[in-house]
């Protein structure tokens, strides 16, 4: 009986995030992540923690979204599962990106794509590392900026006409060092 009124709060959660209305939705995804405690299962707790940090990073809450997620990555690494690992990690990363802090951004981002090349998801990889890319170039680190955004186009299956011309723009200054 409580499963299934914690997975109804988890869907009415997703469906205010869909509408746009983040804060509603981080209300009812906190909600839905203590009915999951409740029963004992942390991994859907974790998860609805995860969503809640999604939902506060899109409405400006950047410090909120950051203590949402925290140690859920360490849930995740515990049951052995990389792939929301990776997630929680690199939701934290958006958050720290969004304080200023930058080189702790970078480094959960670093993280999160290594555990992404692991579960050989390419095109959550190829996310990660254009972010890693745009943090490199607040940075004023434009030379790995070139060579991660490079690695997150080599690393995308299906490239539109504007990537594959970057893709070839991007390896212009690589083989000329070579």
């Amino acid at each position: 009986m409580m499963e299934s009124f914690a997975q109804q709060l988890a869907q009415q959660g997703k469906t205010a995030f869909q509408s746009g209305q983040f804060l509603e939705a981080a209300q009812v995804f906190e909600e839905a992540r203590a009915a999951f405690e409740q029963i004992g299962n942390r991994l859907d707790a974790a998860e609805m923690a995860n969503n809640r940090s999604v939902a506060l990073l899109k409405a400006g809450e950047a410090e909120s979204a950051l203590k949402a997620v925290a140690g859920t990555e360490e849930i995740f690494a515990q049951a052995g599962d990389k792939h929301r690992q990776a997630i929680a990690l690199s939701n934290q990363a958006s958050a720290l990106q969004e304080l200023g802090q930058l080189e702790q951004a970078l480094k959960l981002f670093r993280q999160s794509s290594d555990l992404f090349e692991q579960c050989n998801d390419q095109e959550m990889r190829s996310y990660v590392l254009r972010s890693i890319s745009a943090l490199y170039v607040r940075m004023g680190k434009q030379f790995n900026a070139l060579a991660s955004m490079s690695e997150a186009l080599s690393s995308t299956k299906k490239l539109t006409l504007k990537e594959r011309l970057l893709k070839k723009l991007l390896n212009l200054p690589f083989r000329l060092i070579r």
